[in-house]
């Protein structure tokens, strides 16, 4: 029997941990599980991840890229003349929108556990930093990062609803 050749079949098998993280938690990962999840045999999920922290990092690394999809397309983040308190909440308001922060924050916070993580959550925080970097200087954009994980994570945390006014007001004082 010939081999079948599938380019997808990584990106299906991050998918699918994705999708078991967030019907589980990271307590119900296992290759068995994402495995049934991506419909493909156990062995597909061990030959492209030998372990769980690998296939961790590729669904967190995958998640990071939702937000950062987010501020990249921002025309008003690049705009100089934008207020970007205001874009910043809004792009929070369309994170929590989403349906999908309390999954990516699970992935996120497993790192503080997980040293494999790590890496890839401070790519995100670096990341975002020099984006933010190019509209004020480099010690407010890591403060900006800070408030708005700290943001998140109380709402996340607390079940309390997001609130965009105080988020703006917030980010404005550091934004300057």
């Amino acid at each position: 029997m010939a081999r079948r050749y599938d380019p997808e079949r990584r990106a299906r098998i991050i998918d699918a941990a994705i999708r078991v993280v967030g019907a589980k938690g990271i307590a119900g990962l296992s290759h068995r599980s994402v495995a049934a999840e991506a419909d493909v045999p156990l062995g597909s999920t061990t030959y492209h991840f030998a372990s769980l922290d690998e296939l961790l990092t590729a669904a967190l690394r995958r998640s990071n890229e939702n937000f950062a999809g987010l501020m990249r397309e921002s025309r008003a983040l690049a705009d100089p003349a934008a207020d970007l308190a205001a874009e910043l909440a809004r792009l929070l308001g369309e994170f929590f929108g989403g349906g999908r922060a309390e999954l990516e924050y699970e992935l996120y916070l497993a790192a503080l556990r997980r040293p494999a993580l790590r890496p890839v959550a401070a790519e995100w925080t670096d990341d975002t930093a020099a984006l933010l970097a190019a509209r004020t200087d480099p010690a407010a954009a890591r403060a900006l990062v800070a408030l708005m994980d700290g943001i998140c994570l109380q709402v996340l945390l607390t079940g309390g609803v997001y609130d965009e006014a105080y988020a703006r007001e917030m980010l404005g004082r550091i934004a300057g």
